[in-house]
């Protein structure tokens, strides 16, 4: 793990290096006054030498100022250098992200993925300035008092070692009891975040279904749930500094007493033993800082574990060693297919044995009951998912050996769950195709009836989008996506449930618009109602994860008994057709 997040420190290696190496240079001007102190009381006021107390003090502003300036020098590169770590981790997990398959963002979740570039990536930043710092100051403070109370007198200097044995046992028990505890308050996160993210993508249902109250409950008992743990694991820690002040005041003490003792026999001098207690409250204080070094490490291990972990994970979905580029034709075939999904799903087969072969230009239609793997069953074809069994082909070849992007950029996608991004109508459309002309986009947004509600807006085509279209209504936002796939001019056109909220009339206008300009493209069309998809050239009926018919839409109505029930039940307006149909008296025909 180690390994890995160093590996992200990258361009800011040098002051990463600079910052430990002034620190130290700080340290050592630091240790030097206390010696110079020693030097004016014994050797001039003790004297009564004015010269030597003028020379030594001229020598202590010099190391002030000196550790002074290391010391600035120091701040400024260990912040620089730890915005730079955190900088490089975000971008690194980020870059990774993006070559997740859908079954890597199942895996760790959405909210999951977002407290680790935030909270995690903030907790490993401090830890590393306070690494570079203060894990350097401390030590060497400590390691270069303990030296020179050894050069003053070695016997006094018995009494830090006890000290610190017994310190250092203390510090242990405490921090193994609090690491396990903050690395569930991390993973607590998590779910924190999940709640606000859940409660703010569907705030509209919200407030439809007046749920405030049981939002806010709901986001309360996670808020709470971390604030308990956090309570807990603290209050291990606080433990640091009645342990801290006991052996602070119990070094003092027995420095006290001991150290009047050698005076008195000649043993020591009195500016020995006033540097002594300087170089005692160093010691102290460098292990107090030390004891926050041990809590900030505590903390940041379990967000440096989490970070590595997204660092680390591997795309289920790469590229072959010699990607093919070109698909020839829209053709698409399933070969014996079948498909699990392998995170977060139950482990059952949501796809079984599908064989299934759609030619190049044609028109399928596809609809079944929620659950039985319509939308799994296109995912396959742009390769957002790998089959468990069996093969799926576009073109020919199977999607497992094409590059991805190109394949991805041939076979286009509108899914059930529309995204559009804050910027322009432009800026979304060009989505579809970068360099699209003005015109390109006309002819797409005409083609997805989408011309129609954007040229009565007051800036047309410059109309500014808000985050997830929130200021479009779900048709307006279905078309616009619709019309961004267009763009890209693919050989294969997939609209998973993407008419859902767009009336019949201007549902047939697209779907004619598509059978005008765009014949030569393979069409798959999801959909609920059969209207939107009975003039395709066939339609694929599925039932629990399995082809159950395959045909045109006046041969199902004559042969198939669930489209025949599907035809009926909408036909008489009784709702959904995974509803049963309603008991008529008549069987169906």
């Amino acid at each position: 793990m180690i390994q890995i997040l160093l590996g992200q420190v990258g361009e800011y290696k040098k002051v990463s290096l600079l910052t430990p190496l002034f620190t130290a240079l700080e340290v050592f001007m630091e240790v030097l006054i206390p010696f110079a102190t020693s030097a004016i009381i014994d050797q001039g006021i003790q004297a009564g030498d004015m010269g030597k107390i003028c020379f030594y003090g001229a020598i202590m502003l010099v190391m002030a100022f000196l550790s002074l300036l290391f010391g600035v020098l120091a701040g400024r590169f260990a912040a620089e250098a730890s915005s730079g770590f955190a900088c490089n981790l975000r971008e690194s997990m980020f870059e990774n992200i993006q070559t997740f398959s859908f079954s890597n963002i199942d895996k760790f979740s959405t909210a999951g993925l977002v407290t680790r570039m935030t909270t995690d990536v903030t907790n490993m930043q401090n830890a590393y300035q306070m690494m570079m710092r203060i894990a350097v100051r401390a030590p060497l403070t400590f390691l270069c008092s303990m030296v020179m109370c050894l050069v003053i007198s070695a016997r006094l200097s018995l009494i830090f070692l006890v000290a610190i044995l017994f310190l250092g046992v203390c510090l242990f028990l405490i921090m193994s009891k609090a690491t396990k505890l903050f690395s569930q308050v991390f993973h607590k996160y998590d779910d924190l975040n999940a709640s606000v993210q859940e409660n703010v993508s569907a705030i509209r249902v919200v407030k439809a279904f007046v749920r405030e109250d049981y939002e806010k409950n709901k986001f309360a008992a996670a808020a709470e749930n971390i604030y308990r743990l956090f309570v807990k694991a603290e209050g291990r820690l606080t433990l640091n500094n009645p342990v801290m002040m006991l052996v602070v005041y119990g070094c003092m003490i027995a420095l006290s007493w001991f150290g009047a003792h050698f005076i008195v026999v000649g043993d020591l001098t009195t500016g020995q033993l006033t540097s002594m207690f300087s170089y005692v409250m160093s010691m102290l204080m460098s292990l107090m800082m030390l004891s926050m070094v041990f809590v900030m490490i505590t903390m940041s291990s379990a967000s440096g574990r989490r970070i590595a972990e997204v660092l680390t994970e591997k795309a289920d979905l790469t590229n072959p060693a010699d990607p093919v580029l070109e698909i020839a034709d829209g053709s698409i075939d399933f070969n014996h297919v079948s498909f699990a999904y392998k995170h977060g799903g139950s482990g059952e087969e949501t796809l079984h044995d599908i064989d299934l072969h759609i030619r190049s230009g044609e028109t399928v239609g596809i609809i079944g009951g929620t659950g039985c793997g319509k939308s799994s069953l296109v995912n396959l074809i742009s390769r957002l998912y790998d089959t468990t069994s069996g093969q799926v082909l576009v073109g020919g070849k199977d999607v497992r050996s094409y590059d991805m992007e190109m394949l991805r950029s041939q076979v286009a996608v509108v899914l059930q769950k529309n995204v559009l991004f804050s910027g322009t109508i432009l800026d979304n459309l060009r989505w579809g195709k970068e360099d699209a002309t003005l015109e390109e986009c006309q002819e797409a947004c005409r083609q997805a009836c989408a011309d129609e509600f954007i040229e009565r807006f007051p800036d047309k085509y410059d109309t500014w989008i808000e985050q997830g279209g929130s200021n479009v209504s779900g048709g307006q936002k279905q078309r616009l996506c619709i019309a961004r796939a267009l763009l890209k001019k693919p050989k294969v056109l997939i609209l998973d449930d993407s008419t859902s909220a767009v009336d019949t009339a201007t549902d047939a206008r697209i779907r004619a618009a598509f059978a005008k300009k765009i014949p030569g493209t393979t069409k798959l069309i999801i959909a609920q109602r059969i209207s939107s998809v009975k003039d395709a050239d066939r339609i694929l009926v599925l039932e629990n994860g399995q082809v159950n018919a395959f045909d045109t839409h006046e041969n199902l109505l004559k042969t198939n008994p669930i489209y025949q029930e599907i035809y009926e039940t909408q036909q008489q307006g009784s709702g959904d057709f995974d509803q049963p149909a309603p008991d008529t008296g008549k069987e169906s025909a």
